[in-house]
């Protein structure tokens, strides 16, 4: 680590470089799951995908953990596309992390379900059952949590899961990152968690790599917390840690 800070209750760790950022990020999402089992005897668990969460889920997967006592939920899925689908979050993760630890149990969001009402309403009502003890998450480089991009995330949301319209920032992010051939081939909707149901967390771990961050960055840790950069609301909760390289910390003003 090169150096930690604090802005309003975020706390901020930087490393030299993505790969010891994730390690560090796992470090921290193995003990704080670890302890939760032996005072519960059980944990609840949000899995972010992207390219940002590479280093971390690689990390993870490898940690002593009793996967067996672990719930599983994950941040959000397109709309109108299978777990077979290349982009599909499902496949993401359970190629990179859940065939291989094997959780309890996993509770997915089928975008492709032809009934998204029913689904999105029995994940809302499984995520009541199972209060999270550690999400992990990003930020987009819209400043998006989830696929609460600034369009129409809200701080408010009276749900918990919800079908929203994808901005053209976050599809471009999509296709730059190699999950899509051409934009138009990005769907424009997604089923995504609600910023209540992210801030509800116990406690959020959110990693961010990669230099075309840097700017996101920036706007989560100093501009004025609102929807314009959904991610500043971070700021407000009570134990949030964020994992940074240093390329996308290269803003960062201390």
């Amino acid at each position: 680590m090169t150096r930690t800070l604090e802005v309003d209750h975020l706390k901020i760790s930087v490393y030299d470089n993505p790969k010891s950022m994730g390690t560090a990020a796992a470090d921290f999402v193995a003990e704080t799951l670890n302890k939760t089992i032996e005072e519960k005897g059980s944990a609840n668990l949000i899995l972010a995908t992207g390219a940002s969460q590479f280093t971390f889920l690689e990390a993870l997967k490898n940690k002593q953990i009793d996967w067996q006592k672990i719930t599983v939920f994950h941040l959000d899925e397109y709309k109108g596309i299978s777990d077979q689908h290349p982009a599909s979050f499902r496949k993401y993760l359970k190629e990179r992390i859940l065939n291989e630890v094997a959780p309890k149990k996993i509770y997915f969001l089928n975008g492709d379900d032809e009934d998204l009402e029913k689904v999105m309403t029995n994940y809302a009502e499984q995520l009541k059952k199972h209060p999270i003890d550690i999400a992990c998450i990003g930020i987009g480089e819209n400043g998006h949590i989830a696929f609460n991009d600034p369009p129409v995330a809200d701080f408010n949301d009276p749900k918990l899961v919800k079908v929203v319209d994808l901005d053209e920032d976050c599809r471009k992010q999509q296709l730059g990152e190699g999950w899509f051939p051409t934009l138009e081939d990005v769907p424009k909707q997604a089923l995504s968690l609600t910023i209540p149901a992210i801030m509800s967390c116990k406690t959020i771990s959110c990693v961010v790599p990669d230099a075309r961050k840097a700017n996101v960055i920036y706007e989560t840790l100093y501009k004025e917390i609102s929807t314009h950069c959904p991610a500043t609301i971070l700021r407000t909760h009570p134990s949030t840690k964020l994992f940074l390289d240093q390329a996308s910390a290269l803003k960062i003003q201390n």
